[in-house]
């Protein structure tokens, strides 16, 4: 299958915003933008017939006025469309799994609060095996990251890197990205002082800087190989001691987009993301791109 890029769409503020970063995204890869909505399937009794039909005529309306839009900004862009009947869980993610990467809509209730993801979008991070970018409407982002002295609008990438888990998948990503972007790539390792080292540095502040030279040649070791690969990315790399899930929303206020991995691992209750990711998802201002690795 030729590789391209698919959205969910809906008739929500931040669909439309998914629909555009994906646009932007299938040009710089060379790739189609495939846009799907799902009609929810079989419909329930309490929905008549005619209004059945009606749903479907608006979002027929919905996705060729979304192409016409998308044609508009972007001229040349290969279009296609496709309307599904099912489960949308189940069709999207059979989607995600086809394509490059899969964007979809994430709502927000500002940045206190957080974000109030779908049930159907965290159903899909939690289980595509290929990337999924979860994007706000541009009014939750600037609410969200209306920082006192920032200086112009978010950009950036910033990685969240677990140098315990395997990398390559989720820097292949983020190189790749920055890449076609020419943004530059901050990556964030956060980290904790064994208990023993966290004792003594109540004693002696630096009783845990060589613990802390380790975690920063560690890092340094994983991205290297990718630096050769990327020469002309510009890369920046922090290992910093505290929560790894509050240093990177802190990271992505002034970001462009928030890159975590997943790991990918079957659960008998549903879709799981791990703590970071899934704080991440619900408190990024940023967009969130979510990497799913073995």
């Amino acid at each position: 299958m030729t590789a391209h890029v698919t959205v969910g769409m809906d008739e929500s503020p931040e669909s439309l915003a998914a629909a555009r970063w994906a646009a932007a995204e299938a040009s710089l890869l060379d790739a189609p933008l495939h846009l799907m909505h799902v009609e929810e399937w079989p419909v329930t009794a309490e929905v008549p017939v005619l209004s059945a039909e009606a749903l479907v005529e608006r979002y027929e309306t919905l996705l060729r006025s979304t192409v016409d839009r998308v044609r508009r900004e972007r001229p040349g862009l290969d279009v296609t469309t496709e309307m599904v009947r099912g489960r949308a869980p189940a069709e999207l993610t059979a989607a995600a799994n086809e394509s490059e990467v899969t964007v979809l809509g994430s709502r927000g209730l500002g940045g206190v609060v957080g974000f109030l993801i779908g049930s159907v979008s965290l159903a899909v991070v939690g289980r595509a095996r290929r990337p999924v970018v979860l994007v706000r409407s541009p009014e939750d982002t600037r609410a969200a990251t209306s920082v006192p002295g920032a200086d112009g609008p978010p950009s950036g990438i910033v990685l969240g890197l677990d140098t315990d888990q395997p990398c390559d998948p989720v820097l292949a990503f983020a190189f790749g990205h920055a890449a076609r972007r020419n943004e530059e790539l901050r990556i964030v390792h956060s980290w904790s002082p064994s208990p023993a080292h966290g004792y003594a540095a109540v004693l002696d502040p630096d009783a845990g800087g060589g613990q802390g030279r380790r975690v920063a040649e560690r890092l340094a070791e994983l991205v290297r190989p990718w630096r050769r690969k990327f020469p002309a990315v510009r890369v920046t790399e922090r290992a910093v001691v505290g929560p790894a899930a509050a240093e990177l929303v802190d990271a992505s206020r002034s970001a462009g987009l928030l890159i975590v991995g997943r790991r990918s691992r079957r659960s008998p209750v549903g879709p799981h993301l791990g703590h970071v990711a899934h704080a991440a998802i619900h408190h990024s201002p940023a967009p969130v791109a979510i990497v799913p690795f073995e």
